[in-house]
């Protein structure tokens, strides 16, 4: 049976921080607050956009590599959350909300 949900997908980059905190755990906090069933936290190896390259280096000190963050859930949970998390990510991502089916 196929049922219709809504997947969250936030893009920034590892070192993005917002008033001397991690973004990633400022976004977290809000999902996990909102009663979100979950989420992942996905590490890109390479990649670019408006603000640039963002890479990992294999060899020597992993530099600014891009990071996803996923959720699936129902659109009454993160439609929603959608203002705030666009304030925290601001112009340092994407935030986007598509629908799925989840089997």
């Amino acid at each position: 049976m196929k049922m219709k949900m809504w997947n969250l997908t936030i893009r920034i980059k590892k070192n993005d921080e917002l008033d001397g905190k991690r973004l990633q755990t400022l976004l977290l906090d809000v999902l996990v607050n909102a009663g979100v069933g979950g989420a992942t936290v996905w590490t890109g190896v390479n990649g670019f956009g408006k603000r640039g390259k963002s890479t990992l280096h294999i060899e020597g000190v992993s530099v600014n590599m891009p990071l996803i963050i996923e959720v699936v859930d129902e659109q009454v949970k993160l439609e929603p959350l959608l203002p705030e998390l666009k304030r925290l990510v601001g112009d340092n991502g994407l935030v986007s909300i598509s629908e799925v089916y989840v089997f």
